[in-house]
């Protein structure tokens, strides 16, 4: 009979899981990764995967939460290093172009999540309109601050951008859409 895992351990394991099924989701699509990869990638068995996360799906919910916070909070810790409000809208733009022009770049992970499962997953959609909620509100107070209102067309300008630049291939469209933001500054 196998030792006791300790919590320490399980965190451990479970964050090594979560980093490995980002990683193949993002990188492969949430549909061409099964389970056996992702318990290969992660070096666990499944019945330990599957005692975490009963379904697949719960681990696509779990993996986007994560990715969530992490990235809003990188955005945030980015954006908030610039004091002035008109010139931290546009870093938002910057910080999408650093994003766009990094290595494995694959687009909007939410938006790739929603075009692969769209309304087959209950659980998947709640959690990419939570992202994109939290998006817009956290958008909509460095666009208040700047004197912008509404918050919609620079919403819409950060979502087309990563559309645009996971299809394109560039990080352009981030420069275009810092671009027409600075145009409807005050």
């Amino acid at each position: 009979m196998p030792a006791p895992v300790s919590e320490e351990q399980a965190r451990l394991d479970r964050d090594g899981l979560l980093d490995a099924a980002e990683l193949l989701f993002y990188e492969h699509g949430i549909r061409a990764v099964g389970m056996d990869r992702v318990r290969s990638a992660s070096g666990l068995p499944l019945k330990r995967i599957y005692r975490d996360f009963a379904t697949k799906e719960d681990l696509v919910v779990a993996v986007l939460r994560r990715r969530d916070e992490r990235w809003r909070g990188d955005l945030a810790a980015y954006v908030t290093r610039v004091a002035e409000p008109r010139a931290r809208l546009l870093a938002v733009f910057d910080w999408l172009g650093e994003w766009f022009a990094g290595p494995g770049f694959r687009g909007c992970a939410w938006i790739n999540a929603y075009g692969e499962l769209g309304s087959a997953s209950e659980s998947v959609l709640h959690e990419v309109r939570r992202h994109k909620q939290l998006f817009h509100r956290q958008l909509g107070q460095w666009t208040s601050a700047a004197g912008v209102d509404p918050v919609e067309p620079v919403s819409l300008l950060a979502e087309g951008a990563m559309v645009t630049a996971a299809i394109g291939g560039s990080p352009e469209p981030a420069r275009q859409a810092r671009a027409a933001v600075e145009a409807m500054l005050p």
